[in-house]
């Protein structure tokens, strides 16, 4: 491994923390992040939420737990306790990137953007979409040519292209994909909605 990419990484851990962040105050105050200028968001979190609830209990209680475990030990319970903090806020701000970080379908600038939390951002140009449609899958092994982000271990629309788009992996990894399937809190709209974007964007 070069020094670069030893670099790299705990740049990329770095701003997902701080996306992590961002991503609370957006929620807190009620706001989503990249629908401004006439895109139509579309919210994919309604099979997630309370699993991620679940979990962020679970969390709670195991943070009280250590804390009457390691009372004797303040070095420790303090170190355990700033790590276990720091969990429920990574918990809770996953499920918050995940609202305020819808898919976005921008007509106007041609471009339908799939997203999933801060881990993935994809612009797919309307031209490249060959086929959309409301498909119910559970999650599928990795495929090359193939992009499944799943929510709940399911997706709810599939996109095939006419040509790649390229997905950048959490590390930087670059992928071409061809296939995209994704959840979809409503799909049958949003399937509509593309199908009259692309609309002007077919090509001839």
């Amino acid at each position: 491994m070069s020094g670069p990419r030893y670099v790299r990484i705990p740049w990329l851990m770095v701003r997902h923390e701080l996306r992590l962040l961002a991503s609370l105050w957006l929620w807190a105050r009620r706001r989503t992040h990249g629908t401004v200028g006439g895109g139509t968001a579309f919210g994919y979190v309604r099979g997630q939420g309370a699993m991620m609830f679940g979990f962020a209990f679970v969390c709670v209680i195991e943070t009280v737990m250590m804390s009457v475990l390691l009372r004797n030990w303040p070095t420790v319970h303090h170190v355990v306790l700033v790590l276990d903090v720091y969990t429920i806020v990574v918990v809770i701000g996953l499920h918050a990137a995940s609202v305020v970080r819808p898919h976005v379908l921008d007509p106007v600038g041609g471009t339908l953007r799939i997203r999933r939390a801060v881990h993935v951002d994809l612009r797919i140009p309307l031209e490249r979409i060959a086929s959309v449609r409301r498909e119910l899958r559970t999650a599928q092994e990795r495929t090359e040519g193939e992009l499944d982000l799943a929510v709940g271990a399911q997706t709810s629309v599939t996109l095939e292209l006419t040509e790649p788009v390229t997905h950048a992996a959490f590390f930087g990894r670059r992928h071409e994909v061809r296939v995209v399937r994704f959840h979809a809190d409503a799909p049958g709209e949003l399937v509509r909605a593309v199908d009259q974007a692309r609309e002007g964007y077919a090509v001839p």
